[in-house]
């Protein structure tokens, strides 16, 4: 059994109240860090430990703390991320829903860390119902002398919000959420300047994902090196990955990122292997945006390696052979799945959440859409996999925000190693009409791969 830094006591009853949560040495984070350590004691601390960015980029987070701006009289801010809206991804979702406390905790120890005293929680609109239990949870917090004034008899002031979103996935952008957050549209801002400089109301901001926050809480209380020893290289520590699609077992799941990608599909600790006793056919292993992999590419790298659930191993050899830890929204896909199908839902997703702002991304978006449900439909052209691959390659990288990258990624690895199904699709275009005849054509090899 691997380790648990952050979900070891879920299934403690009453986990969520401030009592329970104590009793399992909760907030000691905390009073370490402020009757202990200097605000710049803690940065180090988190750069020690290695942890990076659980929300998709996986950007070095004791870095991008270092980078904050501190002009004397200028309030600064820590934005927690949570909105969470990657298709595949809820395993932040779950962290706050059963333990609270775990970001709140974070939320205060990082604070005062980078010395802000003003700090939000931005939670996507859908998820309504948790914010309700954060601000049950931040309740406790002031009551107990956690949040407030004079924290813990240290001069240190903190409050804390919980911002209710509006729906709309380009907020988990991090300058769409602080748009948002200033009650203005969601649009992504042009960077430079970065939000370290010039942020929330323009003031010096850091903003982390909700997992990255929680794991401020172990680093503090263990140290960063003990942290550091977990995990592979460049990955260190554990990572919360939520599991779907075709799985015996899916859920969320804490693993300590030295397990390889088959073990954590087929052993019964975690996803205990395909549902139904089918095979596995492709994966989508970091949410919606990340590049598909078909089977023999997901298990084993370019060079015949074992592929491991790393930052690094996911993404080798580049986006020909490889793919993203992104979110960890891990999506597999047995032999009965439709990749065209599965490409064209992502697509229409891509399509109806673009904010519009770049030219690239609102006309590409909705022109790769329309092409998809037409392959789909059986009223597909061969030249239309070659007008797919050109589309999304003029989006990519020709975008304000990453949304575009997001859209246009699907895509490219869905004809690079799918290529033959999408073939299927024109010139059979009856056949793929009914799916029980489609379910029985095999596309589960990336010898079919192609680069185009």
């Amino acid at each position: 059994m691997g380790r648990k830094l952050l979900i070891e006591h879920v299934h403690v009853p009453g986990i969520e109240t401030l009592e329970v949560y104590r009793s399992k040495g909760g907030y000691t984070s905390v009073e370490k860090a402020i009757k202990t350590m200097s605000p710049e004691a803690v940065v180090e601390e988190v750069k020690k430990s290695g942890l990076r960015g659980r929300g998709g980029a996986g950007f070095p987070t004791g870095l991008k703390w270092s980078f904050l701006a501190k002009p004397p009289g200028v309030a600064r801010y820590l934005v927690c991320n949570a909105d969470e809206s990657e298709p595949g991804t809820f395993k932040d979702r779950y962290l706050m829903e059963k333990i609270p406390h775990a970001l709140i905790e974070g939320m205060i120890t990082s604070s005062y860390a980078l010395g802000a005293h003003t700090s939000y929680i931005y939670i996507r609109g859908e998820y309504f119902y948790v914010a309700r239990i954060l601000e049950q949870a931040i309740d406790e917090a002031y009551a107990a002398g956690w949040l407030g004034k004079n924290i813990l008899g240290s001069g240190y002031d903190l409050d804390l919000y919980v911002h209710i979103g509006a729906g709309a996935y380009i907020c988990g952008e991090e300058t769409a959420l602080l748009e948002s957050l200033e009650g203005k549209r969601g649009n992504p801002r042009i960077k430079p300047p970065f939000p370290a400089i010039a942020g929330l109301y323009g003031c010096p901001t850091v903003v982390n994902n909700v997992e990255t926050i929680a794991a401020v809480v172990p680093i503090v209380n263990e140290g960063g090196c003990e942290y550091a020893k977990i995990g592979i290289g460049k990955s260190t520590g554990t990572k919360l990955i939520s599991a779907g699609g075709h799985l015996n077992k899916p859920g969320v799941y804490e693993i300590e990122m030295s397990i390889s990608v088959e073990e954590f599909i087929y052993s019964d600790e975690y996803c205990g292997g395909i549902s139904g006793g089918k095979k596995l056919k492709a994966c989508v292993p970091g949410g919606s945006s990340v590049p598909i992999l078909p089977a023999d590419l997901l298990l084993t790298t370019a060079n015949g390696e074992k592929r491991m659930m790393t930052y690094e191993s996911l993404s080798d050899g580049g986006f020909a052979t490889g793919s993203m830890m992104g979110s960890g929204g891990f999506i597999a896909y047995n032999e009965t799945a439709c990749i065209v199908r599965n490409t064209w839902n992502f697509s229409r997703f891509y399509h109806h959440e673009s904010c519009g702002q770049c030219s690239p991304c609102r006309e590409g978006t909705g022109w790769m859409e329309k092409i998809l449900h037409r392959l789909e439909n059986g009223h597909g052209k061969m030249e239309d996999i070659d007008l797919l691959w050109d589309i999304q390659r003029k989006i990519e990288g020709n975008t304000i925000c990453p949304l575009g990258d997001a859209a246009a990624w699907p895509v490219a690895a869905a004809i690079r190693h799918f290529r033959e199904e999408f073939e299927y699709h024109v010139k059979y275009p009856e056949k793929i009409k009914d799916p029980n005849h489609f379910h029985k054509q095999s596309f589960l090899s990336s010898k079919q791969s192609v680069t185009i």
